[in-house]
Parts: C-alpha cells; structure tokens; sequence
C-alpha cells in the first residue's frame, strides 16, 4: 500500500510525460465522468501536460445529466482542466434502434461505455493526442469494466490503485472532499452504484488485495474474478 503519496504522484508525473515523449503525442485526452478515478487521472495528466482535456459524455440517466456533469464541472473548474461536453443520448438510441430486433436481445447497458471510448479517441486522433484510462485495481480485480469500453485507453496511471488508495491520493492532492465521499457509480441506469450491483463493498475488496484478508463476501469476489478472467487476458489469436 503506498505510503507517500508525494513520491507516487511524481513518479507517475514523469512516467506519463516519458509515454509522450516517446509516441509524439501532443497531448492527453480522457472521460471526465465526476467520479473518483476520472479525477486522479485528470489531476496527474494535467501536472504532466498542459494539454489536458477531460470529455463529459452524459448519456440517458438522470445522475449522469445533474451529479456527475455537476462534479465533472466542479473537478474541470478546481484543477483548471479543459473540458467539453458530448451527450451522447441520441447517438445510443439511434444505434439501438438501429439494431432493433435483428439480432435478438442486446446488451443494452454496455453500449454506452463503448460510445464514450469511440468518442475519446476521435477527438484524441483529431487532437494528436494519447487517451488515458481510469480504471482501477479493484474494479479490474472484479472485472467491474466494459471490455473495449472503459477499459480501452494508451495507457493508464492510476491502474495499480485500489480504491482505498485512490481517495487517500485525492485528500493528499486536495481535491473537494465530494470526490473521495461519494459512491462509486457508473451512471448506467437510474440508482445503480458499483457496490449494490456487485454485492461487496470495495473496502472488503481492497483489504483482501492489500492485506489478505478474507472477508465474509469472499466468494463473491472470486466469482467475479473467475468469471471476468477473459477481460484481463491478452486476446486469442490463432497461430500466435
């Protein structure tokens, strides 16, 4: 578990500016959702690069168009970030109804994590820039993340944080305490939070990933591992 916050922000400082420098790239881009890993990651691309741009993309439920946007807004104000904002409400539905009955039941609430990484990376290819990913430890451990969604980006800062980590870095930072209160939430439907729908608190699963220790929800922790294992893994390719 870190212990200096001080040292691991300037380590992942410098870490992404060699990324940049490396691939040319001009600048960052990333999904500015109001949560708490969309703020960390905001917070150490922009000490990284001025060139920061941080895409709200609200779509469909009503906290992704009042709480969230409100605390994109107040992150983008606070650190003094670039912001636009990209509803993609329309677009989703449009492409549902597209689809209609064709190909029988889909997936309906992982399309919009799949049009906000469509809708990054155009505006990062039009900017010549890199996109950075903010998922976490725990979230990953879980599998709690859309394949070729949210867990599509260049490269990721804050991907060997737990959460327990990541709201203690907000308070060294200092960032408003809304954003290391407030549950974490993908905003796919109206009351859905990461915690109700998975069955476990982070806590419980952070103090396994840190410390071993296995609380009373265990097994479901590792039926969320076992289950989203093909998420982590490279992708099959024949021959190779």
């Amino acid at each position: 578990m870190i212990r200096d916050y001080e040292k691991a922000a300037k380590l992942r400082v410098n870490w992404i500016k060699e990324i940049l420098e490396e691939s040319g790239a001009k600048g960052i881009v990333f999904a500015s959702s109001g949560g708490k890993d969309a703020v960390l990651t905001g917070i150490l691309c922009k000490m990284a690069c001025e060139n920061t741009l941080g895409v709200i993309l609200p779509c469909e439920s009503k906290r992704n168009f009042t709480e969230d946007k409100d605390d994109a807004l107040l992150f983008a104000e606070h650190f003094d970030i670039e912001h636009i904002i990209i509803d993609i409400t329309k677009t989703k539905a449009e492409l549902v109804n597209a689809i209609g009955d064709k190909a029988g039941k889909i997936d309906n609430v992982n399309i919009a994590p799949r049009l906000r990484m469509t809708t990054v990376y155009a505006i990062a290819n039009g900017r010549g820039a890199l996109v950075a990913g903010t998922g976490n430890r725990s979230e990953t451990y879980m599998g709690y993340f859309t394949k070729w969604g949210d867990g599509a980006y260049d490269f990721n800062p804050i991907a060997d944080l737990t959460v327990t980590e990541i709201c203690e870095f907000l308070q060294h930072l200092g960032a408003p305490e809304v954003f290391w209160t407030k549950a974490p939430s993908a905003g796919l439907y109206e009351g859905q939070t990461d915690e109700l729908e998975m069955g476990v608190s982070y806590a419980e699963i952070d103090k396994y990933l840190l410390e071993g220790e296995k609380g009373p929800n265990f097994h479901i922790i590792e039926r969320y591992h076992k289950a989203s294992e093909h998420k982590r893994l490279p992708v099959k390719k024949y021959g190779m």
